[in-house]
């Protein structure tokens, strides 16, 4: 029998909002050094300034001797592309406990989730704890979305999975409706002695209103450039408009890889062709690709490779490539904007 506030029998996913650091690092502490949890595999991904306090409070769970599965799940995917920022998750691990950079590997939201699944897969017969914190102050409102959406998506993902995640908030740093959504989002709330079911759970996959509004309009100076039979107008615009925002080469050809990816889809899926369009402001360069499609799987893109099966790795690719990736997505058609981000202190073309 599922417990209230669970979206399956084993998943366990709750938020914690804090306050102060110590707040943190004793509810992190608390959640991976219970009696129950000695013997389990631990994925804690947060920003790397944290990782310092958390190691000094783990001490007596990051000096067992148990090897556990340390690092599977984290290491280069020989299908991703090589040395680019992006492709590789960077982590250290020490025991059976597992430490990410947030900021790098959650930089795009949407690689989160197939790092996750690639570390259950990892743990096979080990329950996991996974503690994260994808929304920090400064992100921006595009990139809030989108860890939103994961948030609301993992309920999905890992219905099955024997897993109990932390997820973390900061009250004092972060604005009212990602709090709010966060409630939306999690099945449990972490309280002071145990968790609560979320009063206000929109349920497993249920994504919150204001992360499906539509994007922001293509402005008025971006290059534009439709296509129907082949890509080459695509590469061209990409190529071009990624040298004119100083982007380094091996940056640049994942860009171009990764617009070539979904117009490709375009040409696969739809009769009547796509349209691309390339703008770029002072942090980074944007490429827009909308088409006539519909993508059915709320998860298109967000699941490890499965390598006995060929195709269906397009849009995995691109969410390995790029900084972030929004999708809009009805019957009416599919929207699909790609950022990377440009080298600091680069004027604006």
């Amino acid at each position: 029998m599922e417990e209230p506030g669970s979206t399956g029998p084993d998943l366990r996913h709750r938020a914690l909002f804090y306050r102060t650091s110590a707040d943190y690092v004793a509810a992190v502490a608390d959640f991976l050094l219970a009696d129950d949890a000695a013997a389990q595999a631990a994925f804690v991904a947060v920003p790397a300034d944290r990782h310092e306090q958390l190691r000094e409070s783990l001490k007596p769970r990051l000096t067992t001797a148990n090897g556990g599965i340390a690092g599977n799940g984290l290491t280069p995917d020989p299908a991703a592309p090589g040395d680019r920022p992006g492709a590789t998750m960077l982590a250290d691990a020490t025991a059976n406990t597992v430490f990410a950079d947030m900021a790098e590997l959650g930089r795009n939201p949407g690689r989160i989730l197939p790092a996750i699944q690639a570390f259950v897969a990892a743990a096979a017969g080990t329950r996991i704890r996974f503690v994260s914190e994808p929304i920090w102050p400064g992100r921006s409102p595009a990139e809030v979305r989108e860890a939103t959406r994961h948030e609301a998506l993992l309920n999905l993902a890992l219905a099955r999975a024997d897993a109990e995640l932390l997820c973390l908030y900061n009250l004092t740093g972060l604005p009212e409706p990602v709090v709010e959504d966060a409630c939306l989002t999690h099945p449990l709330l972490a309280g002071p002695d145990r968790d609560e079911p979320s009063p206000v759970f929109a349920g497993a996959g249920a994504v919150p209103p204001d992360c499906d509004q539509p994007l922001s309009a293509v402005p008025r100076e971006a290059r534009v450039a439709s296509y129907r039979d082949d890509l080459r107008a695509v590469r061209q615009l990409v190529a071009e408009q990624a040298s004119q925002a100083a982007l380094p080469d091996a940056r640049a050809v994942d860009f171009v890889l990764a617009a070539s990816e979904v117009a490709a889809n375009t040409l696969r899926h739809t009769d009547s062709g796509g349209t691309v369009s390339l703008w770029q402001n002072e942090r980074e360069l944007l490429c827009q690709l909308t088409d006539s499609g519909y993508i059915e799987d709320p998860l298109a893109g967000r699941r490890p490779p499965d390598r006995e099966r060929p195709g269906g790795h397009g849009l995995w690719l691109v969410h390995q490539v790029c900084d972030l990736v929004e999708l809009r997505t009805s019957q009416l058609g599919t929207t699909v904007r790609l950022h990377m981000r440009r080298p600091t202190g680069t004027a604006n073309a």
